[in-house]
């Protein structure tokens, strides 16, 4: 009986030992690793559009923004700061900014405050959307420094109140992105800025001299 029953568990693939679960190595990957900075590389410039309204939170924003650039070795003559009516006004001038050539990144700062209509809505998807396409397009970090809140009082929270400031935050990406790219590109990693032509007097074909 006991043979008989061996053969039917030798068949049936059972057996006395313990299962184990197949051992797994680890695999060590030999690849180069870029990494942005957490200080700006000399020489380095940034602009900055900041939107006027609701100026009480988007002024207490570039104060952070400004603090933290001198942070990390960014000279204040290195910033150039563009304001601009509102939130949604700042995507076209971040990517005229981002296509001089001028800036190594390009911040832009502002403060969407949540009303009673869908203005909130349109206002908040215009910024977001033209601000990663003012990137792209550019090939020069845009970064997105806008508050969205339900409240002042949040709003006053992310712009030096109990939460910090989401403007010093915002410097801090600028500086870690625009030296990863300078990295990637040194190494041939990443295509250049697609920057266009800069404006000048002599450029504009409206400018007649005075009679």
């Amino acid at each position: 009986m006991q043979a008989q029953l061996s053969a039917v568990s030798r068949r049936a693939g059972v057996t006395g030992r313990s299962s184990r679960a197949p051992v797994r190595r680890a695999v060590v990957v030999q690849a180069k690793k870029y990494e942005g900075t957490l200080m700006a590389e000399p020489g380095m410039k940034f602009g900055v559009v900041v939107a006027r309204f609701n100026s009480l939170v988007t002024k207490a924003l570039l104060e952070g923004a400004m603090e933290d650039f001198e942070k990390r070795g960014v000279k204040p003559e290195n910033v150039d700061v563009a304001w601009v009516p509102g939130s949604f006004e700042l995507p076209m001038v971040a990517k005229m900014m981002a296509k001089s050539g001028k800036y190594d990144a390009v911040v832009g700062i502002g403060a969407v405050i949540m009303g009673s209509t869908k203005h909130f809505d349109a206002v908040v998807g215009g910024a977001v959307s033209g601000c990663m396409h003012a990137s792209t397009d550019s090939g020069v970090p845009v970064i997105f420094g806008v508050l969205t809140t339900d409240t002042l009082e949040q709003a006053l929270d992310r712009s030096g109140g109990k939460i910090g400031n989401k403007g010093g935050e915002a410097a801090f990406t600028a500086v870690e992105m625009a030296t990863l790219m300078r990295q990637l590109r040194s190494n041939g990693c990443a295509a250049l800025a697609d920057v266009g032509p800069i404006y000048s007097a002599d450029s504009d074909p409206n400018n007649f001299p005075s009679a």
